[in-house]
């Protein structure tokens, strides 16, 4: 779920043109959908809502009727959806999340776009993966949501990876926990799509290299680990990942061996990737967060280069 601590590097604040492709429209009305975006608002009132917590972030306007289209697990803890979004105004940056408007549910979710915005403007499509929880829209998702369910989202958040083809090539360095690879995976995504451009047009944004640290339980609640490692092996010389298991109890996979460390990610790894070319990226649970970005403060590291967001 997203949150509202922020820090934005300023070369990152750019728009993003509204897509135009032609895509299958939903049977959800613009009336229902007023209905729907209204009633749960005003229904949402505990202390802990996601639409309370990030009340002062910057919102889109649009919110857009959505169809399921896809439905899996990704660990024993987390499903994945794809979502259908026809709405030709909708689109957002890496790294951004949705509210998520459920019909018959009055609490509003808010989940991480875990997919890059190529797939959006290529396929109308948008990937998330939700962790079950005791809260009405991850109880919704894991024990109700079925294929052709019937949704609205609205764009949100200023954690975001979105450079302009003139701006300066900067390195990455991706810092997650949990279910906090979501909205880096979509950056690592977009990170990856600008690269192809540039290898196959000659001109475009310039990415860096790419590091992506990334903790969880065990190598079972490591999220799209096979996504990741394609990255890797499809651009060695730009995107690298360490992976970290905290309570590893089985043995680890032979594939998976050479990128895995038992432990959790420490100051020293990420204090090696400090440069003055190097922008941090850092999504997980509010004390890894919190640790990691007063570290990088300590470090000198400028607060425009260090970018954080909070999950509950």
């Amino acid at each position: 779920m997203a949150c509202a601590a922020v820090v934005v590097p300023g070369l990152l604040r750019s728009s993003v043109g509204t897509i135009c492709t032609q895509a299958a429209s939903l049977r959800l009305t613009s009336g229902a959908l007023r209905h729907l975006t209204l009633t749960s608002i005003m229904k949402s009132k505990r202390k802990t809502d996601h639409l309370e917590r990030t009340a002062n972030v910057i919102r889109r306007e649009v919110v857009s009727a959505a169809k399921v289209c896809g439905a899996a697990a990704e660990s024993p803890s987390v499903k994945r959806l794809h979502l259908l979004v026809a709405d030709k105004d909708f689109s957002f940056k890496a790294g951004q999340w949705v509210d998520f408007f459920i019909p018959g549910v009055s609490v509003v979710g808010g989940f991480s776009i875990c997919s890059s915005p190529r797939l959006l403007k290529q396929e109308r499509m948008i990937e998330l993966a939700v962790k079950y929880a005791n809260h009405p829209p991850a109880v919704w998702i894991h024990n109700q949501c079925t294929l052709d369910s019937e949704v609205a989202v609205r764009v949100g958040g200023e954690f975001f990876f979105d450079p302009q083809p003139a701006d300066a090539s900067r390195n990455l360095v991706l810092i997650a926990g949990g279910v906090g690879i979501n909205p880096l995976l979509s950056i690592l995504r977009h990170a990856a799509d600008l690269h192809r451009d540039r290898a196959n047009k000659g001109s475009g944004y310039e990415v860096g290299t790419i590091k992506l640290f990334y903790s969880a339980k065990n190598t079972s609640e490591l999220l799209f680990k096979q996504n990741i490692l394609d990255l890797v092996n499809e651009f060695p010389e730009k995107i690298a990942c360490s992976l970290h298991v905290t309570k590893q109890t089985t043995q680890i996979s032979a594939e998976l061996q050479p990128y895995i460390t038992e432990g959790r990610i420490t100051e020293k790894e990420i204090r090696d990737h400090i440069s003055k070319e190097t922008l941090f990226y850092i999504c997980g649970p509010p004390p890894m967060t919190d640790f990691f970005s007063k570290q990088l403060e300590n470090s000198h590291v400028p607060k425009e280069h260090i970018c954080f967001e909070k999950w509950w």
